[in-house]
């Protein structure tokens, strides 16, 4: 083995001994040997340029030629590194190669060359740890958590045997659903009717207030015609929630497309705007693009990408597939059990609750994980290929939130660039204060999941709409302990609350609020 630093090299002398030379002195000693060799060559013997290489034999030039490309070498290998000292084999080839690494060997790496030259940290210090790739760490985590889950599937299939089930997404009755997929489709009524109020005002035939009021009139329709339906009918759980998920994504949509165009028609209108080339066009091309396409906030226009990748998209809808099966299997053969054999976690044992709530917490960990990936990566980026949609930005790295805060600022971005462009800077320049907007944010916010989840289940106790609001003092909270403690003590505390207590305590909670409705029905 040999070690390599930029520090120097070993050069011979005379006497059989080993000379220290940094490499500005080997650059110096080899352009003054190139420089005197055809001075020799023409008159031997000649001392016009004087120094310690001139009439030295053609051995000694290039001895300090590999000298010096060695040390070239080391520097360059040593700036890649950090300076860091590394070590290679040096491989004896045949022919220049061979010649080369006994150079290598007799010159350069000698006992006299310092193989500790600074202070430097192990990589797994506290003042280190940071600066280093884990990839490979990450990559054994990855298979870890392979093998370990692998086993526990074989597990529970030996123990238990095949669980699944699809008469809780899928009843009997489900094909008594299709009051629920007409409410579906007739929800494109609604922005059809928010087109035509904004093409008469653009006619000049309706005032500004009567515009404010019917589109109030046609969102708040939008929202209780399928609240009404779904309520009526008997339906599947995943018809209920698929219809309600559809129902706020279409309000958020019209709110975007009235805010929006209200704020066009006053710019245009103002004397004293900002650009002079804001006009305001009304355009049923745009609004439809904008109601198919994966965005709430409405524009004239959108960054487009150039093509659609069709293998792209296969591939991405193969995946789509893969883990919506996993994220079903998990649900079925793990949590439903687990769920099943539980207690309601206010009325029984404390110690039995806070026990099958961490039992249930790894499952529910996964399917959340593949939720998200299933419909923010991997949903969302296939409507965007097909519809050649540019901006997909759909989620930041919000695994890293240093807080509750940082999490809703960055992991469903579509919604948190509508809260921002419609509910908080409005209210911001309404003079409400930061702190009541923040608030105002979380309602809103806290009303759809409360929609989504209790009008499917049938159960009003505003579980979800409590657990939103719950967020407020812990954006605080979490922020206190980000500026007290640092960063990964708000990170701990953003994975505890999510993933270990808050969602699976809300899965029994309706779980057992579902169950005991049913058995009163009964």
């Amino acid at each position: 083995m040999a070690i390599l630093d930029s520090g120097g090299v070993t050069m011979p002398t005379e006497n059989g001994g080993g000379e220290f030379a940094d490499l500005d002195t080997l650059r110096r000693r080899k352009s003054r040997s190139d420089s005197n060799e055809p001075l020799s060559d023409s008159a031997p013997g000649t001392d016009a340029f004087p120094s310690d290489d001139v009439g030295a034999p053609s051995d000694a030039r290039d001895r300090i030629d590999s000298a010096v490309d060695d040390a070239q070498g080391t520097a360059n290998l040593a700036g890649d590194n950090g300076g860091d000292t590394e070590i290679r084999e040096t491989g004896g080839g045949g022919g220049g190669g061979e010649a080369r690494g006994d150079a290598d060997t007799r010159y350069t790496y000698r006992p006299s060359v310092p193989a500790h030259r600074r202070a430097r940290e192990s990589p797994l210090s506290s003042d280190a740890i940071f600066k280093q790739s884990h990839a490979g760490l990450f990559n054994l985590c990855v298979v870890v958590l392979i093998a370990v889950n692998s086993r526990l599937i074989i597990e529970n299939l030996m123990k238990y045997g095949w669980l699944i089930r699809t008469d809780f997404w899928f009843s009997s009755t489900s094909l008594r659903d299709w009051p629920l997929f007409m409410c579906c489709i007739s929800l494109s009524i609604f922005p059809l009717a928010a087109f035509t109020v904004e093409k008469l005002v653009l006619q000049k035939c309706i005032s500004e207030p009567v515009v404010i009021i019917l589109h109030i009139i046609i969102t708040m329709t939008e929202v209780l015609y399928p609240v009404y339906v779904t309520l009526r009918c008997d339906s599947a759980f995943l018809s209920g929630v698929t219809l309600m998920l559809l129902t706020c994504i279409v309000w958020l949509k019209l709110v975007s497309y009235a805010h929006t165009s209200y704020d066009i028609r006053t710019l245009a209108n103002s004397a004293d705007k900002a650009n002079p080339e804001v006009s305001y066009y009304v355009s049923l091309k745009s609004l439809a693009y904008f109601m198919v396409a994966p965005t709430l906030c409405y524009q004239l226009s959108y960054p487009r990408s150039p093509c659609i990748r069709k293998g792209w998209v296969a591939r991405q809808f193969a995946k789509l597939v893969i883990f919506t099966g996993f994220m079903g299997f998990i649900i079925e053969q793990y949590i439903n059990p687990i769920v099943r054999n539980s207690k309601h976690p206010l009325k029984g044992d404390l110690l039995y609750a806070i026990e099958r709530v961490l039992k249930l917490s790894v499952p529910n960990l996964y399917v959340w994980l593949c939720m998200f990936y299933c419909f923010f990566h991997l949903w969302l980026n296939i409507l965007a290929e097909l519809l050649c949609f540019g901006d997909r930005e759909f989620y930041k790295d919000w695994w890293n939130a240093k807080s509750v805060g940082d999490y809703w600022r960055m992991w469903n971005m579509p919604v948190h660039k509508w809260m921002v462009r419609h509910i908080y800077f409005p209210c911001l320049r309404s003079k409400i204060p930061k702190v009541p907007a923040i608030i105002i944010a979380f309602l809103v916010s806290a009303v759809f999941h409360e929609l989504c989840i209790a009008v499917p289940c049938r159960l009003f106790n505003l579980w979800a709409f409590m657990g939103i609001m719950f967020q407020v003092p812990l954006v605080f909270i979490t922020n206190y302990l980000q500026e007290r403690f640092g960063s990964m003590v708000g990170n701990m505390v953003f994975w505890f609350i999510f993933c270990i207590f808050g969602q699976p305590m809300c899965v029994l909670l309706y779980y057992h609020d579902l169950m005991n409705r049913k058995g009163s029905m009964a």
